[in-house]
């Protein structure tokens, strides 16, 4: 006779190891970003404008799966900071430009050591890693694409 398989079991949802892991992560990037004054989301926002160096709110929230109401305090804090300037587009005002400062370039200098520091703390090999980011992308490809339907 098969075992049944219970499908509220919290062992056998897939969503459960990855939002344990999620917050997990971002408990332990903690202490790496502490010194530079960043929380896990201001971390990655940083790590958009390093790469873009400007860029538009929409955009931004695109690239980090954050809605405006959470993305805009984010932008304030790390403007008050003195990392970012946000400005409105001369051609529509409703478009909110984001740029990087000269002090946001100089705090990538500071964050260099922190993926090092992070990837100390998780035991997955190089392999298993690209393993991981390839299947995590493909999940979210396909809710992409639910929602294109």
């Amino acid at each position: 006779m098969s075992k049944k398989v219970d499908p509220l079991a919290l062992g056998n949802q897939v969503c459960f190891p990855l939002y344990a892991c999620s917050k997990e992560i971002v408990r332990r990037y903690k202490p790496f970003l502490d010194p530079l004054d960043l929380t896990y989301t201001q971390y990655i926002a940083m790590m958009v404008m390093w790469e873009e160096k400007s860029i538009n709110v929409k955009n931004m929230g695109k690239r980090l799966f954050l809605d405006s109401g959470t993305l805009t305090p984010v932008l304030k804090k790390l403007e008050a900071k003195g990392y970012i300037k946000r400005t409105r587009s001369k051609d529509d005002e409703r478009n909110l430009i984001i740029t990087i400062t000269e002090e946001g370039e100089n705090l990538r200098k500071k964050a260099l050591s922190v993926p090092a520091a992070m990837g100390s703390c998780v035991s997955i090999s190089q392999e298993e890693a690209a393993t991981l980011y390839s299947l995590l992308y493909k999940i979210i490809d396909g809710f992409d694409d639910l929602e294109e339907e």
